[in-house]
């Protein structure tokens, strides 16, 4: 035993030296590993480079976080199109608490945080307000992940969130695989199995633009959602089960449109009022499958950067950054201003406590398994 923990701490430590020495290669983004070198709850945290092609992407295994994304524009000028801190002290102290983290058990908000599993009610710890968010206060996000592999163009991460952790029931064994492609692509694959019943619903919490972190707001962006439904919300953002038409609302991007568009009728239209802008879950399919489906187009007119979004999920939440107000600086050292940026959470569109939704459980014997596809490209 005493042998493979030593086997086990060596290979961290050469992972870690690897992605050390690599970092000051990265193309857009200047960051210090050492920066990183933190324990945090008594656990190793560090920052791993991956590079493939034109793309190069810094990851921390605080969170399972994407610190950095580097792609190239129309004339093949690199900018970092992930905001991100320049220091594991600036993730901890941040207004923003979930920048390009792993979101779980459970992405969204939970109903005063109570949820059935066969009769039986769960209670969850409450943090937003009187209901549950994101997995809690210790969710994902706030955890460091152990590194089981780290290579030139891919890290594997793991985690396990014993029974009874946020109020969840069953010891979860999570895995994260990042990988960039050579065809421009970043990926994510999150897995999970469990030892008693629970409920699963993982994402990725990225914010981008595309024009690169800090470099102004993204309502010309020209964005595309082939989706002919949306899920309501109350004014608790709490989805209330009703799955409504896109069609004649600002919530209808299928044939592509600036985000800026429609964002102004928010004082006019109940669900983008309570959103505060676009804070809403679609409808990609309504059976679990592991087909790969278009969830999102962004194209950047200004540095023709082309971003498409693919997954397995049945849904994609969209935010518009509606509440960022500049307390956060990022690494490029330029504050995260209100609407400069947006995120597209791959996840399932469900609820727990909506029946009519496609469940959200989790059973031993089972493996919970997404798939996602950040593909990046240029137009002319």
């Amino acid at each position: 035993k005493q042998a493979v923990f030593l086997v086990l701490i060596m290979l961290f430590i050469c992972s870690k030296a690897y992605s050390q020495s690599n970092l000051n290669n990265s193309e857009c983004a200047s960051l210090n590993p050492e920066n990183f070198n933190k324990v945090i709850d008594g656990k190793q945290v560090g920052l791993f480079l991956l590079k493939n092609g034109n793309l190069t992407a810094a990851i921390t295994n605080y969170g399972g976080r994407i610190v950095s994304l580097c792609a190239p524009d129309k004339n093949g000028q690199k900018a970092d199109v992930v905001l991100g801190f320049k220091s594991i002290d600036d993730y901890l102290k941040a207004t923003g608490v979930y920048h390009g983290a792993i979101i779980g058990r459970v992405i969204g908000r939970i109903a005063k945080g109570t949820f059935e599993i066969d009769g039986k009610t769960q209670s969850l710890t409450i943090n937003n307000g009187a209901n549950h968010q994101h997995g809690g206060l210790k969710g994902f996000h706030n955890q460091v992940w152990d590194v089981k592999t780290v290579t030139d163009n891919s890290l594997v991460l793991s985690y396990i969130s014993v029974d009874g952790e946020m109020g969840y029931p069953g010891t979860l064994k999570v895995e994260a695989t990042y990988q960039l492609t050579s065809n421009n692509e970043l990926t994510l694959k999150l897995s999970a199995t469990t030892d008693k019943t629970t409920i699963v619903n993982l994402t990725n919490h990225a914010f981008f633009n595309l024009s690169g972190e800090g470099n102004g707001p993204i309502l010309d962006n020209i964005l595309t959602i082939p989706s002919n439904y949306f899920c309501a919300v109350n004014p608790d953002k709490i989805k209330t089960g009703e799955i409504l038409k896109v069609a004649g609302t600002p919530f209808d991007f299928r044939k592509g449109k600036t985000i800026g568009k429609d964002i102004i009728l928010e004082n006019a239209n109940e669900q983008l009022k309570i959103g505060g802008g676009y804070d809403q879950s679609y409808v990609l399919k309504k059976k679990k499958s592991n087909k790969i489906v278009l969830a999102a187009t962004v194209v950047d007119p200004k540095s023709g950067r082309k971003l498409e979004v693919l997954t397995t999920n049945l849904g994609l939440h969209f935010f518009s950054a509606n509440f960022f107000k500049g307390a956060d600086i990022g690494k490029m050292g330029k504050p995260f201003h209100f609407r400069e940026s947006f995120a597209l959470e791959t996840q399932d569109y469900n609820s727990p406590n909506q029946k009519s939704f496609p469940t959200l459980l989790l059973k031993p014997g089972e493996k919970y398994e997404t798939y996602t596809v950040y593909h990046f490209s240029n137009i002319k």
